[in-house]
């Protein structure tokens, strides 16, 4: 049997060159499509953990029957002999098989790489959180992270371009707050505990709007999501919240805890910074605007860092153009590294 692998993995490896491999993955989408002769095949949409692809199955090949009875949702595994062509990756004379149900638990509990980053991205927003001093965020947060864990970790941060993937959003979530700390020893007349707030809340309406199932990484449209969109869930989130666990001694604290709760919604109405990508205000506050930058820089640099492992490589170091950041990718320069002195007795 070949290797099994993950999707990026496999990616990676085809750079040099065609190789055999094993994929598992869940079907995203089966669609039954004609060539111009007429000649009819189907394109499969298969999704992990990280990454995506598309096979196609012709009427000549012996997967083409089993194809008919293809479902969405469904976990498979793809055995052939895989290559990176114009359209990325391809494969010949691959063989389908529906995956037993152990196989198709670990296939939704991501590989050991994913599942490590997970754990250690969750780590890092808990312990930032219990570094929040004011006693009204610090409530808000840690019950956010009670309430929500689950969701919040197999969440995605968006459909296309960053952090498009289950657990997407975590990973996202603790890039920023990361940053959000180390800027706010940079820039001391930040309040830290509000923008460590806000970042982690900026995105929470994701949790409804992008989050896959349990047993699944295809990222389903909801009516909530798709209504009223992530930045409102958000404000209504933190004010259910706010609700819950708010109390007279709250009354006594300053700055006052009405001021605290306006500027945190501020944050999350005004992170997409202008009101042509969705903010209904702009920044209006310090804190606003590191977190609009933060966040805009956390994506970018997700996009271009992605795009060396899944764009394809059409000159040397250069790579095929990224929409979403007007631009095609150049191989970054290496770090610099001390000569190595050479060995006087070798």
């Amino acid at each position: 049997m070949a290797d099994l692998l993950t999707i990026g993995a496999l990616r990676k490896t085809l750079r040099d060159g065609a190789s055999p491999a094993c994929i598992h993955a869940q079907v995203d989408d089966v669609i039954r499509k004609e060539d111009r002769n007429g000649k009819p095949y189907f394109e499969i949409k298969l999704r992990d953990s990280g990454d995506a692809l598309t096979l196609k199955a012709w009427s000549n090949s012996p997967n083409f029957a089993l194809c008919e009875e293809l479902r969405r949702g469904e976990a498979v595994e793809i055995e052939g002999e895989f290559s990176l062509g114009t359209y990325g990756v391809d494969a010949a004379r691959w063989e389908l098989r529906f995956l037993e149900e152990e196989e198709a638990t670990n296939l939704f509990a991501g590989d050991e790489a994913s599942r490590t980053t997970n754990e250690e991205d969750f780590a890092l927003v808990t312990t930032l959180v219990a570094s929040i001093k004011d006693p009204r965020l610090q409530a808000l947060t840690s019950t956010y992270l009670e309430d929500f864990a689950p969701r919040f970790r197999r969440a995605a941060a968006a459909r296309s371009n960053h952090h498009a993937f289950r657990g997407g959003l975590l990973r996202h979530t603790a890039q920023m707050m990361k940053t959000a700390d180390a800027i706010s020893v940079v820039y001391p007349r930040l309040n830290r505990d509000l923008l460590l707030t806000g970042t982690l809340f900026h995105d929470s309406g994701k949790l409804w709007e992008m989050c896959p199932p349990e047993q699944g990484f295809d990222i389903p449209r909801e009516l909530r999501g798709e209504l009223l969109g992530h930045i409102s869930i958000g404000i209504e989130l933190i004010n259910a919240l706010w609700r819950k666990i708010m109390t007279d001694e709250w009354k006594t604290l300053q700055p006052p805890s009405e001021d605290v709760r306006l500027h945190l919604l501020h944050l999350i109405a005004a992170h997409h910074g202008e009101l042509q990508y969705g903010s209904p205000v702009e920044p209006k506050t310090p804190e606003a605007l590191a977190l609009h930058y933060i966040d805009n820089l956390d994506a970018r640099l997700e996009m271009i860092f992605g795009a060396y492992d899944k764009q394809n490589e059409i000159a040397p170091g250069i790579f095929e153009k990224v929409w979403a950041l007007n631009a095609m990718p150049v191989r970054p320069l290496a770090h610099w590294a001390e000569p190595v002195e050479p060995d006087p007795e070798s």
